[in-house]
């Protein structure tokens, strides 16, 4: 891959993985972050992940593990937390339905959450996600109704449940 094709990759790319993370993650900086070190790293390899076919998929299982290193080491050295913390200025309130949904998703478990992202967002079939996370693919399948159910009972609205048969 040369370099006008690996920046052309990077264009084309880096957007789409930065939401799939984003939505696995839960956290847009730190997809953010990890997106963009999975590049750097990809940067060493490109000739190697051309050969390999599937670049993006290879940046996004980096860009997760990384993000899985990340959570390891916030939760053992709680310092880390706590440092930055104080963000000064004021930013627009997110939309509420996003919230909503943002809630529901983080309430999964991880490994729902990343399989519904990679079959939602990113269109992968299941045997397509089964060969990306080293799952079975009935694993997989397992995951996705577990997480549609889990989301479908988080994502009710109240108020349909209170209005009268018709």
């Amino acid at each position: 891959m040369t370099v006008e094709e690996f920046e052309a990759f990077y264009v084309q790319a880096v957007a789409r993985l930065t939401g799939q993370l984003y939505v696995m993650t839960g956290d847009l900086q730190e997809a953010q972050d990890v997106v963009q070190e999975a590049f750097v790293k990809a940067w060493v390899r490109r000739g190697r992940l051309e050969r390999d076919g599937q670049p993006e998929a290879w940046i996004r299982t980096v860009a997760w593990r990384l993000a899985v290193s990340r959570w390891r080491f916030r939760r053992r050295s709680a310092d880390a937390w706590h440092r930055g913390s104080d963000t000064a200025g004021h930013v627009a309130p997110p939309d509420p339905d996003h919230v909503v949904l943002v809630g529901a998703l983080r309430e999964l478990p991880a490994q729902q959450r990343r399989t519904l992202t990679l079959h939602y967002l990113c269109d992968l079939t299941v045997e397509q996600i089964a060969g990306e996370t080293g799952l079975s693919a009935s694993t997989i399948k397992t995951h996705l109704v577990r997480g549609r159910a889990a989301l479908a009972h988080r994502l009710q609205d109240p108020r349909m449940e209170e209005a009268p048969d018709v």
